[in-house]
């Protein structure tokens, strides 16, 4: 018998302190760093994008692994990619934690299109405002110690 799943996550993590240290005319080469990690653990990237101070990341998940294994899988190892590239002086780390959202095919449209539009998005919202906003959102309660 043939096993289906559908395991989609809206991802989401800040650099260390929230501070601007991803580049944006260098975050494409970050990007397919991560992909490349997403495809060697049999997960699918759908979209992938972000600012100066955090990334979102829509994929699946395949379901041999944790998601807590595949998030820390991608930040360590970009993170060890990143301070090693000349391209990203100044980034000390990613920041602990990481918010990760499940999602279905009726939303994932709606997702990638948010995710494309970081950069316009972000204009006008600050990343604290906009996690604040997509945890309120997601019905989760917001730990006294936010953003810390």
């Amino acid at each position: 018998m043939t096993s289906y799943r559908n395991i989609l996550y809206h991802i989401i993590f800040r650099t260390k302190n929230g501070n601007n240290t991803l580049p944006l005319d260098h975050s494409r080469q970050l990007y397919y760093y991560i992909m490349g990690i997403i495809k060697n653990k049999k997960c699918h990237l759908y979209r992938i994008n972000g600012t100066e101070n955090h990334i979102h990341i829509l994929s699946d998940l395949n379901p041999t692994i944790a998601l807590s294994e595949y998030v820390r899988e991608i930040k360590q190892s970009s993170s060890k990619w990143l301070k090693e590239n000349p391209d990203f002086p100044l980034f000390e780390g990613w920041a602990e934690g990481y918010g990760a959202f499940t999602c279905g095919e009726r939303t994932k449209d709606t997702i990638l299109q948010y995710i494309a539009n970081q950069r316009e998005h972000h204009i006008s919202i600050s990343y604290e405002d906009e996690f604040k906003r997509i945890l309120i959102e997601n019905g989760m309660k917001i730990d006294k110690h936010f953003m810390k």
